[in-house]
């Protein structure tokens, strides 16, 4: 793998997945001692609840190389000085398993599918001091309709749903109501960053506004920055300052693989969420009892047919490629062993097993790797082998396979090799294209392409998720790309994205995500290989608690302010 395999190919193959969180699952092979290592881990924290504080953290920066001595902590700017410790959301959702965990807001009812109603958590101060309200809450989202291109929660557009009507605030209440069923706009809600009327107010345009002293809500302040190395302090009067023991905060460095690795080893890092190629390798290694690695499914990398395209137009093909890969040895190529094959039915299994239809035992959807299988169902479809040895379409006509791969990607180069030798195994003339990554991006946009390998959001927005892969609204065009590369319409399954807006309970969602799921078991629209991740590469000889395989409470990349309270100090040696 490099360094901008998985984690800037997120971002483009689904823009929506950056917004959207994901996954969950036990991606390491766990040592036999990992439950009695957690156990400790426990104890030690509630030994250490009263005192057991971390006296100093070091991070990656969070700002960009570009910035360089420019000091801006507006949240709405797009180049900040640190985006995670300042301010914060209503509520935090992981997309490990979709839980939601309160924050500024304790509590929320969907009085009906257009209509969402927070309470909002009273004794919370501003670093400044002063008292934050539901004020507030309401100043924030309104802000975000005053000028739009700071509406990245989408409250006023239809990104993701129905354009917002109002947001008021009432006692400790904020309402929202939108122009129709707005269940979608959940995650993305809970996710918009907080803002005090006081700072706000007066700064005019936000996307402007250089935000010096910041006042925020959050479990830090600022104490030094010198254009280099930014120091966080700890605040005192935090609403939930008895859960933060890390006393100091270092944010310093951009860096890539190599250095992250040698950061890491040295003991001046303690937390990475980059890639790192073979991390077992390259960092575990030299210290098990102290360097850990946590790899968790967060979407997922599939097969993409163009479904526009002979043969891949024939369910009955795509049904036999799924049971001719071998994704183990695809899984094992690409990723060092750290993730795990991924589910046919589109899901991140097993944390997201409630939400199969009866019908799909969790254990068989999974699809084996059978080439005897996959060579009779070609047959049984008319895809004969000829004189030369090769298959043929049913008419008799050459059959030639282009797979598009997009070069310098090394781990999608590996699946792609694997995948190349299973398919040639079967008899199908395949020629694997490598090109530029920007080239394929292309075919996507003009549909001029027979199979490539693509990212499949997952997330707790399963209509723009999971759905955006089989969504007839998300077939890419001319100038966009969007999640259904493959080109797959199914009106039972536009119906019932459709109806996930409407969809506020767990019922009501499983119901109709079983519809996609069927979609996957039954039509092969993609051909999910393996599960994407979300990356925690720590250390523990500073604080322990760390989400890991043994215990995944937050999703590691996408929820530090959740982390960062279950962090305490380790044992005295």
């Amino acid at each position: 793998m490099t360094s901008t395999s998985f984690h800037i190919r997120r971002g483009r193959g689904s823009w929506r997945g950056i917004l959207v969180a994901t996954l969950s699952l036990a991606v390491l092979a766990l040592p036999a001692c990992a439950g009695s290592r957690v156990a400790g881990e426990k104890q030690q924290q509630q030994g250490n609840a009263a005192g057991g504080t971390i006296p100093e953290l070091n991070l990656p920066t969070e700002s960009d190389a570009s910035m360089g001595s420019l000091v801006n902590y507006n949240p709405f700017a797009v180049q900040q000085t640190v985006r995670t410790w300042l301010f914060e959301p209503l509520m935090q959702q992981s997309s490990l398993d979709c839980k939601v965990v309160p924050w500024l807001a304790t509590g929320y009812s969907w009085e009906s599918p257009s209509k969402l109603v927070f309470t909002i958590r009273q004794g919370v101060k501003w670093s400044d001091g002063s008292p934050f309200s539901a004020k507030d809450v309401a100043f924030t989202y309104n802000l975000t309709k005053k000028y739009p291109s700071i509406d990245l929660a989408g409250v006023w557009n239809d990104t993701f749903g129905p354009k917002g009507k109002s947001v008021t605030a009432d006692g400790d209440k904020v309402t929202f109501e939108f122009e129709g069923p707005a269940a979608t706009k959940f995650p993305y809600l809970i996710g918009q960053k907080i803002v005090s009327e006081k700072e706000f107010g007066p700064a005019g345009d936000p996307a402007k506004y250089v935000s010096k002293t910041p006042i925020s809500t959050g479990p830090f302040k600022v104490a030094t920055y010198n254009g280099r190395r930014l120091e966080l302090e700890r605040r005192p009067d935090y609403w939930q300052a008895d859960k933060i023991k890390v006393q100091k905060l270092v944010l310093e460095g951009n860096y890539d693989a190599n250095q992250a690795a040698a950061k890491l080893k040295a003991g001046e890092l303690d937390f990475y969420s980059g890639e790192i190629p073979n991390p077992q390798k390259a960092f575990v290694a030299a210290d098990p009892k102290t360097n850990h690695v946590w790899y968790a499914p967060n979407g997922l990398t599939v097969l993409a047919p163009n479904l526009t395209k002979k043969p891949f137009d024939d369910v009955k093909f795509r049904e036999a490629l799924a049971y001719g890969m071998d994704k183990q040895s695809a899984t094992q190529k690409a990723t060092y062993g750290l993730m795990k094959v991924a589910s046919q039915s589109g899901l991140p299994l097993p944390e997201k097993d409630d939400l199969l239809p009866a019908k799909y035992p969790a254990n068989s959807t999974v699809i084996p790797f059978d080439q005897a299988k996959a060579g009779e169902l070609l047959d049984a479809a008319g895809y004969r082998k000829g004189s030369n040895g090769l298959r043929q379409n049913p008419d008799g006509s050459p059959l030639k396979i282009t797979f598009s791969v997009q070069a310098g990607w090394i781990d999608y180069e590996a699946m792609a090799d694997e995948l190349t030798s299973n398919f040639r195994k079967l008899g199908l003339d395949i020629t694997a294209n490598k090109m530029p990554p920007e080239a394929v991006d292309q075919q996507k946009k003009s549909g001029n392409f027979q199979l490539m390998i693509n990212y499949m959001g997952a997330g707790c927005d399963y209509a723009h998720g999971m759905g955006a892969t089989v969504s007839t609204a998300e077939i890419p065009d001319k100038t966009t790309i969007k999640g259904n590369v493959g080109r797959y319409t199914n009106p039972a399954v536009d119906k019932a994205i459709g109806a996930l807006a409407a969809a506020t309970d767990e019922a009501a969602t499983k119901e109709q995500v079983g519809v996609l799921v069927d979609a996957m078991m039954t039509d092969y629209p993609v051909l999910p290989i393996l599960y994407a991740p979300a990356r925690a590469i720590y250390r523990t000889d500073h604080a322990v608690g760390w989400p890991s395989a043994e215990d995944p409470y937050a999703n590691p990349q996408d929820q530090p302010l959740v982390w960062i309270t279950h962090l305490t100090a380790p044992p005295s040696k």
